[in-house]
């Protein structure tokens, strides 16, 4: 390139920098602007401002190059937390005025996705108290918006043990239960993310209702989707606790959910499938081991213990332990058996190596057997007392 082709370059791009810091200058002038008709305009200004910063934030998301798009919208809600219009969105919340509360839910959102400063400092506001008033309302739409707002703060860590305190778990369940296919969906991610605060007991963040609506989500979506992931990990948590698996056990097709999960699920949600099935074993084996081998759970089992996590592979060998103690499972003639696992060998290897690795399933379920049965004798012997060995 010449040194006239170096020189109109260099002029275009200088250009090009005083275009993007104009049109800064004005953006920021814009944020300004907002921020104080919402910290000193009346009623409708403020709802004129809240919306007008929901558009801000959306155009700056699509207006950019998809490159710096993300950067750009960044930028736009770090500089609207900085200019100090949080507090009085969170004001809105509380507003007698139905447009008010939901265009300050609107701003409120598109402020905090993606920006965990701007989650915390929605919730430090006093965000969260009116949020789960608003999970109250007849208002449909308010109601779905507070859920979304709810889910989107709950990403943040900082933000969970206050969303439990406030007592949102609860109403999540009962839009769980009653709300739109949207709703549903924000409450499940919503109380998978409160789920993961580890401090708080489980119990104040889930109960049996939840079975159901549950059960029915994970039988609609795909068993491999993150959804289904989250889905199962709330039923895991739930099998923990008596009232948890009496409902899973009761809810219509609760057990063959669960086992169909095992089967077709990701690593992630097959975990917590097998772990859901195994808690429910491990608490009443007479109960729970002739339904969920009614529901052909063994091809399942046998093959996460090759392609499983060596979480999942650990639960599949112990619960497939437990299965075979049953009478339906003695019956089970060993030629169907082998074939079983030889046709899950296939899947996994290939026909070229589905005899070696049947075999060696085979053996090791051969000898896990022997490990159990050497392990009740020998439990048996040491619970002897000399007084039970008769003399010579």
């Amino acid at each position: 390139m010449g040194q006239e082709g170096t020189v109109v370059v260099g002029v275009r791009e200088q250009e090009g920098e005083e275009e993007v810091q104009t049109w800064n200058q004005r953006k920021q002038a814009q944020i300004l602007q907002l921020s104080e008709k919402l910290n000193h305009g009346d009623l409708e200004s403020q709802i004129e401002a809240a919306r007008d910063i929901r558009k801000l934030v959306r155009k700056s998301s699509s207006s950019s190059s998809s490159s710096s798009s993300s950067s750009s919208s960044m930028k736009t809600r770090s500089r609207l937390a900085a200019a100090g219009v949080i507090q009085p969105l969170v004001f809105m919340l509380v507003s007698p005025s139905l447009d008010a509360r939901e265009a300050s839910l609107l701003a409120l959102l598109n402020i905090a996705v993606r920006n965990e400063r701007n989650k915390v400092k929605i919730a430090t506001a006093g965000a969260i108290p009116p949020l789960v008033e608003l999970l109250k309302f007849r208002n449909s739409s308010i109601r779905e918006l507070a859920t979304a707002a709810i889910l989107t703060l709950s990403a943040a860590a900082p933000n969970k043990p206050t969303i439990v305190a406030s007592g949102a778990a609860p109403l999540l369940v009962q839009i769980l239960c009653s709300g739109s296919v949207q709703g549903k969906v924000d409450a499940v991610t919503a109380l998978h993310n409160l789920s993961t605060c580890t401090e708080e007991d489980y119990s104040a963040i889930l109960d049996p209702r939840a079975v159901p609506p549950l059960i029915n989500l994970l039988k609609e979506c795909k068993k491999y989707s993150k959804f289904a992931e989250k889905t199962t990990a709330l039923l895991e948590i739930l099998s923990k606790s008596e009232e948890g698996r009496i409902a899973i056990s009761n809810s219509d097709g609760g057990i063959l959910t669960l086992v169909e999960t095992v089967e077709d699920g990701s690593l992630v949600s097959t975990e917590h499938a097998v772990g859901a099935l195994l808690s429910l074993c491990q608490s009443c084996r007479d109960k729970y081991r002739e339904l969920i081998l009614n529901e052909g759970a063994i091809p399942g089992l046998l093959r996460l213990t090759v392609e499983g996590t060596a979480e999942a592979q650990g639960r599949a060998h112990t619960l497939l332990d437990l299965l075979r103690d049953s009478p339906q499972e003695k019956r089970l003639a060993s030629s169907v058996l082998e074939r079983m696992v030889y046709d899950i060998a296939a899947r996994v290897d290939g026909a070229d190596k589905a005899a070696e690795t049947c075999k060696r399933l085979l053996q090791d379920m051969v000898q896990r057997s022997m490990e159990h049965s050497l392990s009740c004798i020998q439990h048996r012997a040491a619970s002897c007392t000399s007084s039970d060995i008769p003399s010579a």
